[in-house]
């Protein structure tokens, strides 16, 4: 490219000196001017033939505008370069040398002038440049954002439309400007149906208030997102469980600020909640509410009535009366079937409104809200206890039973649902013992008899641990002779502030309380230990016999006979001269389980007898097939007898069926000669009570054998010769 500049501009040179010399003006002056155009002329030549070569590889079009401003000074510099040059050359030829030291200097700063003029034309052209540079940069840049929001755009929009869960574009105020497919399906609506509403109007009538107070938070800028489960109603009318998530979102095609809102379908999830809570909190056999779910409505109500005592409430407690009986002598699924339908017929007798739960075993409640008077709850009562006499097929087999009910109202200012069950518990066990059958109002006087019962269950347990206890001994009697048989054991309790507790008072309590196995623990050890002693007096007390009474929690107890061979082994006793004694009830009631021990205890030798018979129900079957001695005539009966009366015949019928079936009898409460005289009348073979004998403790029994083995001496040979009251 220098050599094609340098052949053109000496080409025009040599045509240039052939015009002066033809013309005559080939001298100083015309030649400064020529070689000034050849320098200008080989600067354009190179210039141009550079800047086309550079085009031509940027592919751009050449403007004459640019060039001039990109390379204008560069020919200037040259022409003045050249000027210069042409004036110190004609210069040096008129005035001499000498003339250069004092041009040197000027034309040096001229120089160094147009130097550092031109470098800083080229610093700021190369500053503009790079600012242009820059600026393109910048616009690539924007433009690749551009590119890349569009793009971005694109992938939302489709991810929207495509998105396997429901979506929508909803104002802040709450409309709805754009759905997709999924949404759409979720609700099994159109897109036209749905763009433009309220999203609140696609939402339960419940559940819309809590959506408003979100919407309204986001529109005021207090929150950006906001999620809750809440229902839609779907086109069929359906309610649809919809996990919904809201969060802020700047729609770049619209002027205002959206949110993007994500509704996910979790009917499934809430149903399988549903069921999990309903197993949770109701009754798998049947169905009713369970004590936890009774718990919460309990709450409920003692809330609502603190809050307006107008809404007043009472609480039934409703237990089976002989539910056991069923369950051991029918099987549990006869059980089972018995309870299924006793809750069917409470539900259906109580009020709409009205909470009925199963608390347990044959345990029920029933909540009575909104009561406007106590008296509706005592008939309801009433009503219900008539509903559960009547007969039920159970099995094939038709089932008679009656309910025991407590009942407690609001109005003793409960707090707590653990009290208001207490007391309605309370008053149901006092109608227990009542007689069953029948219903009890709670009052403040019951809860302090449970109070005192729970301080006098506290006082046993020490008794017990601390030896406090004692075991008294009534004598039994052969009625026929009036020989000395044996004993009863009686437990004694001399509290030690109450003073003498009636054992009908603390028996009962140590059942309930679980302190039944030690306290008949001790009174066998006890009694069969003080039997031996006795015996070993001589012969003449060598059969005497000893009667323990125990509980149905005692023959229940899989190690009750292990417990019984332990106290005749430490004893040395013979098993035969041991009776227990069972009464009518607890034997009944739990035969099919005490058949077992009773079994073993049967083969181990000991004697059984049924205590208080003729009070039970017990069948001739079971007589029969029961491992029983003997039979005690209950005291009730003793104390009716006269002549012709009905207790009278009963104690008759009793004798005479013991003397079937090959049992002893044996008779309770003897407090008269006349009923002495008219029980050996009937052959009834033993007897026992306060005209034969009082319990003894140990110490007068001592006595009591000392003045028999006398009468031994004297001819009596331990005989009664007539009723003897001893003390």
């Amino acid at each position: 490219m220098a050599i094609v500049s340098m052949f053109i501009a000496g080409s025009l040179l040599d045509l240039a000196l052939d015009a002066m010399r033809t013309h005559g003006a080939y001298n100083d002056g015309w030649l400064m001017m020529a070689a000034m155009a050849f320098s200008i002329v080989y600067f354009v030549l190179n210039t141009v033939l550079a800047t086309m070569v550079i085009h031509l590889k940027r592919n751009q079009p050449m403007v004459l505008r640019e060039m001039l401003a990109n390379f204008g000074w560069v020919a200037l510099a040259y022409a003045g370069s050249a000027s210069i040059a042409g004036l110190l050359f004609l210069t040096v030829g008129q005035s001499g040398p000498g003339v250069l030291m004092a041009v040197v200097p000027i034309v040096g700063m001229l120089l160094a002038t147009l130097h550092f003029f031109f470098r800083q034309q080229e610093a700021d052209e190369a500053m503009r440049k790079s600012r242009v540079e820059a600026a393109e940069r910048e616009a690539a840049q924007a433009a690749l954002h551009v590119q890349a929001l569009a793009l971005s755009e694109q992938r939302f929009h489709s991810a929207f439309t495509h998105a396997a869960i429901g979506m929508a574009l909803v104002s802040t105020e709450g409309e709805i400007r754009q759905v997709n497919r999924a949404l759409c399906a979720l609700l099994g609506q159109a897109e036209e149906a749905l763009v433009g509403r309220s999203i609140g109007s696609l939402v339960h009538d419940e559940d819309a208030p809590a959506l408003a107070g979100q919407l309204g938070r986001v529109h005021q800028r207090q929150s950006d997102a906001f999620a809750n489960e809440l229902r839609c109603r779907h086109h069929d009318g359906s309610d649809v469980w919809v996990a919904l998530d809201a969060s802020f979102f700047d729609d770049p095609g619209s002027e205002a600020s959206s949110l993007i809102v994500q509704m996910q379908d979790i009917s499934a999830r809430r149903s399988a909640e549903a069921r999990l809570h309903h197993i949770a909190f109701h009754d798998s056999l049947t169905g009713l509410p369970n004590r936890s779910r009774f718990h919460e409505h309990l709450a409920q109500a003692i809330e609502a009535s603190r809050l307006d005592p107008d809404r007043r409430f009472a609480v039934m407690f409703l237990d089976f009366d002989r539910f056991k009986l069923i369950n051991d002598s029918m099987g549990h699924s006869a059980g089972d079937a018995f309870l299924v339908q006793v809750a069917r017929r409470i539900r259906e007798h109580v009020r709409p409104g009205d909470v009925v739960a199963r608390l347990g075993g044959d345990e029920f409640a029933v909540l009575c809200v909104n009561l406007e008077r106590e008296a509706h709850a005592v008939t309801l009562a009433e009503r219900l206890q008539l509903i559960l006499g009547e007969p039920m097929l159970v099995n094939g087999t038709e089932i008679a039973t009656s309910a025991s009910i407590g009942i407690t109202f609001s109005t003793f200012g409960y707090t707590l649902p653990e009290e208001v069950l207490r007391d309605a518990d309370i008053a149901m066990y006092r109608a227990k013992a009542a007689g069953k059958a029948r219903h009890a109002l709670f009052d403040a006087g019951l809860h302090q008899q449970v109070t005192d019962r729970v301080r006098l269950e506290g006082d046993l347990r020490r008794a017990i641990e601390q030896g406090q206890l004692t075991v008294a001994y009534q004598p039994l009697f052969n009625l026929g002779t009036g020989r000395l048989t044996g004993f009863e054991a009686l437990a004694r309790w001399q509290h030690p502030v109450q003073g003498l507790i009636s054992p009908a008072t603390f028996i009962p309590i140590a059942e309930e309380s679980a302190l039944i196995g030690p306290l008949t623990d001790f009174v066998l050890d006890t009694a069969c230990r003080q039997l031996k002693l006795w015996q070993a007096r001589g012969e003449t007390f060598a059969d005497l016999g000893m009667q323990v009474n125990v509980s149905g929690n005692d023959i229940a107890h899989s190690g009750f006979a292990q417990r019984v061979t332990r106290a005749i082994v430490a004893a040395r006793l013979n098993p035969s001269q041991l009776t227990l004694e069972l009464t009518e009830n607890v034997l009944m009631d739990r035969v099919d389980g005490a058949m077992e021990t009773l079994s073993r205890l049967r083969e181990l030798g000991v004697g059984l007898s049924i205590d208080d018979f003729g009070t039970g129900y017990s069948s001739l079957s079971y007589l029969s097939s029961l491992p029983i001695d003997s039979l005690k005539i209950d005291a009730s009966f003793v104390r009716g007898m006269r002549s012709g009366s009905k207790e009278a015949e009963v104690v008759r019928a009793i004798v005479t069926l013991g003397a079937s079936l090959g049992k002893a009898v044996i008779a309770e409460g003897i407090e008269t000669e006349s009923q002495y005289d008219q029980l050996r009348g009937m052959g009834c073979e033993s007897g026992q009570g306060f005209h034969l004998s009082r319990p003894l403790v140990a110490e007068n029994v001592e006595l009591l054998l000392d003045r028999l083995e006398v009468e031994r001496w004297s001819g009596q040979h331990g005989q009664l010769s007539r009723p003897m009251l001893h003390h």
